[in-house]
């Protein structure tokens, strides 16, 4: 009796893994073939980042060639010129930097509270706040430009630093609560239950519990919006103008109705986009974790 129950498991077990060899993707063609396409695709969305590399190390009038160019002698004149040009463009770099990195502390000092408030311990009608956050991104940005530019102009507050930092974190509030959300409903609750009946009050739990376990989701989070934090420009562009200027609007300066300006362009943004790419590939281990978080039960 024991042998053929152990012959009828040894059949069952080779019957699974056949069936799992004949799915897609399972034999050694088809994970060929969808490696292939994933480098393709990859190569296709860095493809425009790596074009404008390539361009930045061209003379101006290389960069301008129809069709290029593609034996034409590299230069670093477009970052030269970036550099050692009539404005410096540290003073934009450094504002970018305070905007961007104030903005995402202020937001997860905000977004990780909220979020716990209706993951972990849900308010009631939770699901009527979660609307309301996302509902506040439904307004396109022009329209709340006016507004907030009169606003900035009666209290004096135009060409204010600051006042990016308290427009960047109201921009990626909601983004930030939703996301924290869905992290912070992954942590077990017998883990909090057990810090609770050890006496931890609610300061420990979030800053000794919460936070270690909801690291790859907070991180995750924060990248996105320190880059949505670096790369805006419409609010910017309007409400600074030379003290509080950013690294966008400093770019924008490069584009001029005479001349030729492409190598420039592509060097400045080039330059300008280091601090982001360096701030992802030193976080993608905490952002693929964070991003997939929840994914799967």
């Amino acid at each position: 009796m024991s042998s053929a129950t152990t012959d009828a498991g040894t059949r069952n077990e080779q019957q699974a893994e056949q069936a799992l060899a004949k799915q897609p993707g399972r034999n050694g063609h088809g994970g060929s073939l969808w490696g292939l396409l994933a480098w393709v695709v990859g190569l296709l969305f860095v493809s425009p980042v790596l074009w404008m590399v390539w361009i930045s190390f061209h003379s101006e009038q290389d960069a301008s060639a129809n069709p290029p160019k593609f034996t034409a002698p590299l230069t670093a004149v477009g970052y030269r010129d970036f550099f050692s040009g009539g404005q410096s463009p540290w003073p934009s770099l450094l504002n970018s930097a305070t905007a961007s990195v104030c903005s995402t502390i202020l937001v997860l000092l905000l977004a990780v509270p909220a979020a716990y408030a209706l993951s972990i311990r849900p308010v009631k009608k939770w699901t009527d706040v979660m609307f309301f956050f996302l509902s506040t991104k439904m307004l396109p940005a022009v329209a709340g430009l006016l507004p907030i530019y009169l606003i900035a102009k009666h209290i004096g507050v135009l060409d204010n630093i600051w006042l990016l930092v308290i427009i960047y974190a109201t921009m990626n509030l909601p983004i930030a609560v939703w996301m924290m959300r869905s992290f912070l409903a992954e942590v077990p609750v017998a883990i909090l239950e057990a810090a609770a009946i050890d006496g931890a009050r609610l300061p420990t739990i979030m800053t000794k519990i919460i936070a270690p376990v909801a690291m790859p989701g907070i991180a995750a989070t924060s990248l996105i919006c320190f880059i949505f934090s670096w790369n805006e420009l419409l609010f910017s562009k309007v409400l600074t103008a030379v003290v509080a200027q950013t690294a966008p609007v400093f770019l924008t300066g490069f584009i001029t109705s005479q001349g030729l300006f492409l190598a420039k362009v592509c060097a400045a943004a080039t330059i300008i986009s280091l601090p982001v790419l360096v701030a992802g590939f030193a976080a993608q281990d905490k952002l693929v974790q964070g991003l997939s978080l929840g994914a799967v039960k």
